[in-house]
């Protein structure tokens, strides 16, 4: 079925549930020839409806442990609720997601339950989650082939990506991985001179608000910064954000995911997160999602805005393809940009706003929550801060580009750079769904005690959360000074060893056969701006006054272990990761600074 028909999915599964148990009633009652007439009573209905999916349910239980046998796993340990349909553990959930610390649920179940994989079983739907690194690389590498995006992702994301390569599986996703590589190649991504335009742009309008006595929204400034950037990278066209209206302090609202700005800009921001969060929510609700869309896809009037600004580019590729045609005009890829080389291998207009739109969320959110989550730390640490220009002076000076070999030399820089995105990865859960045909799932690892050595049974068609947010917080793999933010474990042999003999305990852009075809672009830029960033100031101070109400961590996780002990803002989770309500930074230059 296609991903954008959920209704009818709806429809043909309440068709299931309801219509065929009523039907199956109704003709056993004919064959008995029962005095209940032709319609049975609604509660001769009701009860048939129950029992009949109740023995579904058992014979589903049945089906599973008999192929579990064969196969010679165990089940995943499930989950059990006050409520039927752990309806209670779904409702505990939703608070959760509004009050605690990002992915703190998760783990609470994990404490409790004494394992790292389980199986929530939300209103009897298989609904499998991990934080065992194991589990996380068979998924991504040794088992790719058992695990596809699979129908219910992309039926929950039909709306925003349709057909880019984060919505698709197999031959299309193939494609757009071809189609994509060239264009992160070295030569490509180590040409410095785009993110030279786009830094010194973003450090005038910092510098003008320092002058002024006034703090920054940085979030929304490096997510301006990485879509400029990205834009004239990849379509050759400069989106123009970074000369919209910035938050105004003390007067910015909260947006989907940081701030929200009144104006054009503003409303794709908005549409943008928006759909993220709509499409977060809906994984949060499960499978039954489409009954609180019946009437109305809530992502409809986010994709219209969105379509707005990308629409413009996709007409402007086909009629330059249309031109080149006639003037008989055919460029290599090496002279292309991506919307062009995107534009000349398919017709399908659609496709090729959907690519654009995939990879443009790729660019803008990773990198841009890197440099968010670095200015935080270099706030909080000042000595970070103060090694980290103290290692850019060394190699750059203070007033020389950055090169690609000065960037590979700064060995500080890319600990900090690591070490931020170990504490939060961009994408801190991600779903994948297992094929058709059950696996197994290699033993756990030694996180708790294990007394059944037996792979885990893997049914068919269930999804399956991993959780690289809590992995790579996992004193099991990163020892009890997992939670500190420590940049001098990357520069440590023996820790360093011990990632290398295991890299997938720390996997922010993925691994295996879908690992991010950007990483490098995102490491390049990042660096690059911080380089000119730590050139042009030397203090970062937190301004907690301006946050908006409601985005500051609450007192009860100080009672909770790990970061959201001791955090200073509230990280939060759709698709992407974000800081709730932004982070208001004073940038400034000391007495000393050059």
């Amino acid at each position: 079925m296609q991903p954008g028909l959920y209704r009818v999915r709806l429809l043909r599964d309440v068709f299931h549930a309801l219509i065929v148990p009523q039907a199956t009633l109704w003709l056993f009652l004919r064959m008995l020839r029962l005095p209940l007439g032709l319609i049975p009573s609604i509660p001769v209905s009701f009860a048939f409806v129950v029992l009949w999916a109740i023995a579904k349910g058992a014979i589903h239980t049945l089906a599973h442990a008999r192929t579990a046998q064969q196969l010679g796993a165990q089940p995943i340990r499930k989950v059990v609720g006050k409520w039927p349909g752990n309806i209670d553990v779904l409702l505990r959930m939703m608070k959760a997601f509004r009050t605690s610390y990002v992915l703190d649920i998760y783990l609470q179940l994990f404490e409790e339950y004494q394992c790292t994989t389980l199986n929530l079983r939300i209103l009897w739907v298989d609904a499998i989650v991990t934080m065992d690194q194991q589990h996380s690389k068979f998924i991504l590498a040794t088992g790719f082939e058992h695990f596809w995006r699979g129908n219910n992702q992309k039926e929950r994301m039909e709306t925003f990506l349709g057909q880019g390569i984060f919505n698709r599986d197999d031959e299309m996703w193939k494609m757009h991985r071809t189609a994509a590589r060239p264009f992160f190649a070295r030569e490509r991504i180590s040409d410095f001179d785009i993110f030279e335009r786009y830094s010194r742009r973003t450090l005038n309008l910092m510098a003008s608000l320092s002058a002024a006595g006034q703090p920054c929204e940085a979030q929304d400034l490096f997510a301006r910064l990485t879509l400029d950037a990205a834009s004239e990278f990849l379509f050759g066209t400069d989106l123009q954000t970074l000369g919209a209206a910035l938050p105004v302090p003390g007067r910015t609202e909260m947006g989907p995911k940081g701030s929200a700005t009144d104006d054009s800009w503003g409303a794709f921001a908005k549409a943008f997160e928006m759909a993220q969060q709509v499409i977060t929510d809906r994984g949060r609700i499960g499978y039954l999602w489409p009954l609180f869309e019946l009437f109305q896809d809530k992502n409809a009037n986010n994709v219209a805005v969105i379509q707005q600004w990308l629409d413009p580019l996709v007409r402007q590729a086909t009629e330059d393809k249309r031109r080149a045609q006639q003037a008989g005009i055919q460029n290599s890829v090496a002279e292309k940009t991506f919307l062009q080389h995107l534009a000349d291998s398919t017709d399908d207009t659609i496709l090729i706003r959907d690519q654009l739109l995939s990879i443009l969320l790729a660019s803008r959110d990773t990198t841009a929550c890197l440099l968010t989550f670095v200015t935080y730390f270099m706030a909080i640490y000042p000595d970070v801060a103060k090694k980290l220009r103290d290692e850019v002076l060394e190699h750059c000076g203070p007033h020389g580009a950055p090169t690609y070999d000065n960037i590979k030399n700064m060995k500080y820089m890319r600990a900090v750079i690591n070490e931020v995105l170990r504490l939060y990865p961009p994408v801190p859960l991600n779903v994948r769904e297992s094929r058709a045909d059950a696996c197994t799932l290699p033993p756990a690892d030694s996180t708790y005690t294990v007394d059944d050595p037996r792979p885990f049974y893997m049914p068919g068609g269930t999804t399956i959360m991993y959780l690289p947010l809590l992995m790579q917080h996992s004193a099991a793999l990163w020892g009890p000074d997992a939670a500190a933010f420590d940049p001098e474990r990357w520069l440590r042999p023996e820790r360093v060893a011990q990632f290398v003999a295991n890299p997938t305990m720390y996997a922010p852009f993925s691994a295996g056969p879908r690992i991010c075809l950007g990483q490098n672009y995102a490491y390049n830029e990042a660096s690059y701006f911080l380089v000119r960033l730590l050139q042009e100031f030397d203090t970062f101070t937190l301004a907690p006054e301006f946050q908006p109400a409601g985005s500051l961590p609450p007192p009860e996780w100080k009672s909770r272990k790990g970061r959201q002990a001791v955090e200073r803002i509230w990280p939060a989770a759709a698709l992407t990761l974000y800081i709730k309500g932004g982070l208001w930074v004073r940038f400034g230059r000391s007495g000393d600074a050059i």
